[in-house]
């Protein structure tokens, strides 16, 4: 998963010491929360667990697999409610960068077309299938600045591979697919399939083109759904080539959300710093900082952030915090969402304490700034 790729990115002691003395600096105490997978499908319910796990997968080993799902309208309420507790010295409250899966396969079409061609769905239809949970939710974070979508991708899911594995009748995903859900891990696979997670990686040309007509149809389907262009974006899994950033800028995304180090499908990673721009006057946003309080569960997640923000704050950099949206999602266990968000209460109110004069901002609001000093 894109977690354990992050953490062993900032544990890299080379590239965080390279990452930390080029590029762009601040004294200004600036935070930002970037949370990915939002839109995105992944447990459908909790009978789909339950009904998963007496087939066999091992869903309940994975936390994306046992928690993650369309955010309710109670998952997005209380996590506006808890950011609403909070403001910085200018008045702002933290406000959730929500990188955004902007379609979902269409289960139904595939199946019709054995399997053969795919098809997909916008997600705010996808939210109209499920309970509890509509896109008026998000507008209201939205127009109230807690909650500012940007790109995820058309979908988290690598399609040559999927439909590969599906027409050579793979039992679990055929199990998956029956049950609306696609997202097996690697990690759970009893079938050694391959990761379906890296939408951009691919592995053949045909492949390529594929996740470069998926990012052309999820700039549109974006500025579709919000009524406004996403500035910035995020791979799935951190997986991307230099043909995705010309389409990106074909389509106005001007920064790219990441960690240091960029996945090349077929090549050699390439290493980024924060500032940094590429051949279209794309500037990169290197993420600095981890709070993902659904992986791991007994560790002190409030600790490890606050001391990876002071030393972000030392070496005159903005924190930029990876987290995903599973930690607040609370629809299948509603500890789930409950525990976290007391963790987030305690991250943002110690934070605040710490640091009297942060300031909280989107990732757009960063990109802006960085251009404007540069």
């Amino acid at each position: 998963m894109d977690f354990h790729f992050i953490k062993n990115v900032l544990s890299n002691k080379t590239h965080k010491f390279i990452n930390e003395r080029r590029g762009w600096k601040t004294d200004r105490k600036i935070v930002i929360i970037e949370s990915d997978d939002w839109g995105s499908i992944r447990m459908p319910s909790r009978s789909v667990y339950e009904k998963s796990l007496k087939k066999g997968l091992d869903v309940d080993k994975c936390a994306y697999c046992k928690y993650d799902t369309l955010a309710s309208t109670d998952d997005l309420d209380a996590l506006f409610n808890t950011l609403t507790k909070y403001k910085d010295h200018k008045g702002n409250h933290p406000i959730i960068t929500a990188n955004t899966i902007v379609a979902n396969p269409d289960f139904e079409r595939i199946k019709a077309d054995k399997y053969e061609n795919y098809h997909y769905e916008v997600f705010t239809d996808t939210l109209n299938k499920y309970e509890n949970t509509n896109f008026d939710m998000w507008k209201h974070g939205i127009s109230n600045k807690l909650f500012y979508p940007q790109l995820h991708g058309r979908e988290h899911l690598n399609i040559e591979r999927w439909l590969m594995c599906l027409q050579n009748k793979s039992t679990e995903l055929h199990f998956a697919f029956d049950n609306s859900f696609f997202g097996v891990s690697q990690s759970i696979s009893k079938e050694s399939n391959p990761s379906f997670m890296a939408a951009l990686d691919y592995d053949t040309g045909e492949g390529k083109e594929q996740g470069n007509r998926a990012i052309e149809d999820g700039i549109e389907i974006f500025s579709d759904c919000f009524g406004f262009n996403s500035k910035s974006f995020i791979a799935p899994n951190y997986f991307w080539h230099s043909e995705t950033e010309k389409i990106l800028s074909a389509g106005n995304v001007k920064y790219l959300q990441g960690g240091f180090v960029q996945k090349v499908p077929s090549a050699n990673s390439k290493y980024h710093y924060l500032g940094e721009k590429n051949n279209y006057n794309q500037v990169y946003l290197t993420r600095n900082v981890i709070f993902e309080p659904a992986s791991f569960v007994n560790k002190d997640w409030v600790s490890t952030a606050l001391k990876q923000i002071k030393h972000a704050f030392k070496v005159n950099k903005p924190a930029i915090i990876s987290t995903h949206r599973v930690a607040f999602i609370g629809s299948i266990f509603e500890e789930n969402r409950s525990k976290n968000l007391k963790l987030l209460q305690l991250l943002l109110h110690e934070i605040l304490k710490q640091w009297p004069d942060v300031e909280f901002m989107h990732s757009a609001e960063l990109g802006d700034l960085i251009k404007a000093e540069q």
